[in-house]
């Protein structure tokens, strides 16, 4: 796969862009706790405008990346990026620390035009036998950096304060935007042969994903686990606080187990990628999803905590990895942009409505309730794939089927 320079260079600037995104994230989450005394609607708030963005720019995004040339596409947006950190530093001297919370949410913002353009880029220029592959490449990268990131992202931030977190971010984002320019110049641009109006696309790409049956069960697959996602994201640094009597530094601790299982989880995914099929790795990641959830909610023991959080890490590539794979299979690479565009705001829009409500139902009920709640949700995610995880065709041939 290696051999390939657009995978090269795309793992390349991903991996620049979530050390960045790291660093940024545990300085902002450090920060605000200490300002405002651990208190949960504030620490939900981060993550809000972390993910909010996703539900109300994906499917502009996602349409926009299949009419700009995707390569343009990635570097404006790291450079933006890069430009929004520099500006609210200046802000920051000035300001509150609430301003923190835009750079997260510009950010999030340009990421929905440049991710669907990295897809796009891969599903024109990566053989179909090898997606799977890809996809499980990408995944071990992401467990690399939640292994490595909550440790440099405290580490920088303790040492060196917010201001230094932030000005290593804006760096790598614009070192990411340079290692960009090495990708070869867009050579397949799909041509139009008749004058389109954005509307007129984005409504044929929510029409695609609506005909495919496939794309349609992943659809409320990804509305049910974006809100059992969304509970509990904001709420692992009460865990380590409330659950297991530690100080606040301690979650870059299980976050470390739990990404050093996925790291591990992802590599044993690769050896069997082409053998099983993305469904049933999905319902196996949700599975495992459900028991983890409730246990960790439950743990008040240091040592049993970590242990579901390192087998909550093996399993969770086969969520991300069977998705992606089932998105990239399913989908025609002039579509591309707008499938992704027109799923994810189903996750990530129930995502923001877990995090806006999680914080005040830990404080109105329990974290322990929180975490119930999100366990049975994960659950009930599993089950709507039965439909999927019965039919025995090949994914390519469920395509035809649905899409005529």
């Amino acid at each position: 796969m290696f051999k390939n320079p657009y995978i090269r260079t795309i793992i390349a600037s991903n991996a620049l862009l979530n050390l960045g995104i790291w660093v940024r994230n545990f300085a902002i989450l450090l920060y605000v706790t200490d300002l405002t005394h651990n208190d949960p609607v504030y620490v939900s708030l981060i993550s809000v405008a972390e993910f909010a963005p996703i539900f109300l720019f994906a499917i502009i995004g996602g349409t926009f990346a299949d009419r700009w040339r995707p390569k343009r596409t990635m570097v404006s947006c790291d450079l933006l990026s890069a430009a929004s950190i520099f500006i609210v530093l200046l802000a920051l001297w000035y300001g509150s620390w609430q301003v923190l919370l835009l750079s997260t949410f510009f950010s999030a913002i340009l990421s929905q035009f440049s991710q669907p353009s990295a897809m796009k880029i891969l599903k024109q220029h990566v053989a179909p036998e090898q997606l799977q592959g890809v996809m499980a490449l990408f995944q071990s990268l992401m467990a690399l950096f939640m292994v490595i990131g909550p440790v440099v992202g405290t580490f920088i931030y303790q040492h060196f304060g917010i201001f230094s977190s932030f000005s290593i971010t804006g760096i790598l984002f614009l070192i990411s935007a340079l290692v960009l320019t090495r990708i070869p110049q867009d050579e397949q641009v799909i041509e139009i042969d008749r004058p389109t109006h954005f509307i007129e696309e984005l409504k044929a790409g929510i029409r695609y994903v609506w005909n495919n049956r496939t794309l349609r069960t992943l659809g409320g697959t990804f509305t049910i686990i974006g809100l059992a996602v969304g509970l509990i994201q904001p709420l692992m640094v009460f865990v380590a606080i409330e659950n297991l009597g530690q100080n606040k530094e301690f979650l870059q601790w299980p976050l470390m187990a739990n990404g050093a299982a996925m790291l591990l989880g992802g590599g044993l995914i690769i050896g069997v990628a082409k053998k099983v099929q993305p469904q049933l790795l999905l319902a196996a990641g949700l599975l495992v999803s459900t028991l983890t959830t409730f246990g960790v909610g439950w743990s008040h023991n240091i040592m049993l905590t970590m242990a579901l959080q390192v087998l909550s890490g093996l399993f969770y590539p086969c969520i991300h990895i069977g998705i992606n794979t089932m998105m990239m299979k399913n989908a025609e690479a002039a579509f591309i942009g707008r499938v992704g565009g027109a799923l994810s705001p189903l996750f990530s829009g129930m995502m923001v409505v877990g995090m806006s409500i999680g914080g005040t139902l830990k404080r109105e009920s329990s974290l322990n309730t929180v975490y119930t709640v999100s366990a049975g949700l994960f659950l009930l995610g599993a089950m709507l794939l039965l439909p999927l995880l019965r039919d025995r065709q090949p994914v390519q041939a469920v395509i035809a089927d649905d899409s005529e």
